[in-house]
């Protein structure tokens, strides 16, 4: 990928708050969930219910895919992103701590939940995601109508 997509790539993430995230259920039918999200580079964490059927098909099934955009009123400006990848359930509590880092500075209205001195390894309600894409689709409508460059990662 070349410094100019990933610049786009990583500016949209850090503009934009929220993604919906789709697994795949048991049944073997996609499940779609609207959620917050922080970003380490291109890696993304997301927050969910412990016992949450998003957290039970994450658990069986690591395939995920996933979108970041808004409503646009001018369909010539339309700018999101598409990804494909693998969702996992992280444990190591030195990467939760991180991603709560990075939730607390992207949502300061976090600690309304958490309380002053508690972290999210200690919330056995919640459990966080990682996603890592293995394609991304970036769309960039003001390069052209349906504009899109397909970025696959190693």
């Amino acid at each position: 990928m070349n410094e100019e997509t990933e610049r786009f790539i990583l500016d949209l993430l850090a503009d934009h708050n929220i993604l919906t995230l789709a697994t795949v259920r048991p049944d073997g039918y996609p499940q779609a969930i609207t959620v917050g999200y922080v970003n380490d580079g291109l890696t993304l964490y997301v927050g969910v219910g412990a016992d949450s059927q998003k957290a039970a098909n994450i658990a069986k099934d690591s395939r995920a895919s996933l979108t970041v955009d808004r409503d646009y009123a001018d369909w010539n400006k339309i700018k999101g992103l598409s990804m494909g990848g693998r969702a996992e359930l992280v444990d190591d509590e030195a990467e939760i701590q991180r991603a709560l880092d990075l939730m607390l500075k992207k949502f300061p209205q976090i600690t309304e939940l958490l309380g002053s001195d508690e972290s999210l390894a200690e919330m056995d309600e919640m459990a966080l995601i990682r996603i890592t894409p293995e394609v991304i689709s970036v769309l960039n409508y003001e390069l052209g109508f349906g504009h899109t460059e397909m970025v696959w990662l190693d």
